[in-house]
């Protein structure tokens, strides 16, 4: 499997899909999943883009660190999985935790990044407490003891019940993911800030929101799109998940904005 090793030596997993003399497009999984929550976008974009998937630190085949994670960490494990294939620069797409990294690669790497999509996510995470109470959760009782939660928030109701095999698997990646993975991320996601660097993107933006989020609702992505210049905010009829609750409307709006960037 093809690895990458951040400044810290910490091993990043990603892989590579679609023709490589086609503009590079890298993905970026929310906080509890891994690589595979784009498997639907994948099988489009990989049509028209060479689509780069990672695990972020923590998660799936990356190396889980016994250590809090920090935001700067994620961007600059991104950077180093794109400068181990040479890319100059690169399209991003990332979902929650994900956009958050995609926020700070917009602020402190504009000359990388050719446009972005940030879906399902927020400039800030409040409040502490809550970051604070999960991470007692898993250290005391396990992943497993977050993953009702977790999935609720994830998906809606309706999905839940139209697509029992899909929260099956999502349940499976959350309970089995390395715990300090989750911890170090969930640091990462109680300390970040960016409200204040928004304004400081100048790549074509999408904002994606869920309308039925509880995480991130819409009035989070419509809060970045207005800090960013130019930037588009578009809300689909899903929760949390919306690329893999509602996968055509969500690939379909990435076609279009990348191809109009």
């Amino acid at each position: 499997m093809p690895f990458v090793s951040a400044a810290d030596s910490c091993r990043i997993f990603y892989r590579v899909e679609g023709p490589p003399t086609a503009p590079p497009l890298i993905l970026s999984n929310s906080l509890g999943t891994d690589h595979m929550m784009w498997q639907a976008q994948a099988s489009v974009l990989n049509r028209q883009f060479r689509v780069i998937r990672y695990d972020v630190r923590g998660h799936g085949a990356s190396d889980a660190f016994h250590t809090e994670y920090t935001l700067e960490q994620l961007g600059r494990d991104v950077l180093a999985v794109a400068d181990r294939l040479n890319l100059n620069r690169f399209l991003f797409c990332g979902l929650s935790l994900g956009g958050l990294t995609g926020q700070w690669l917009g602020v402190n790497a504009p000359e990388r990044i050719e446009s972005l999509v940030l879906a399902g996510t927020s400039a800030h995470f409040p409040p502490a407490e809550m970051w604070d109470e999960r991470i007692a959760a898993v250290k005391d009782t396990g992943m497993a003891s977050l993953s009702d939660l977790t999935l609720e928030r994830f998906f809606t109701r309706r999905f839940h019940q139209a697509q029992p095999t899909t929260i099956a698997l999502f349940r499976h990646i959350f309970e089995h993911m390395e715990p300090q993975g989750y911890l170090g991320c969930c640091a990462a996601l109680k300390s970040a800030d960016m409200r204040d660097q928004l304004r400081k993107i100048t790549a074509p933006t999408l904002v994606i929101s869920g309308e039925h989020d509880p995480s991130t609702p819409p009035e989070r992505g419509e809060f970045i799109a207005d800090q960013i210049t130019g930037a588009d905010h578009i809300v689909l009829d899903a929760a949390h998940i919306s690329n893999v609750e509602q996968p055509a409307a969500f690939s379909q709006s990435v076609v279009d904005h990348f191809g109009a960037s």
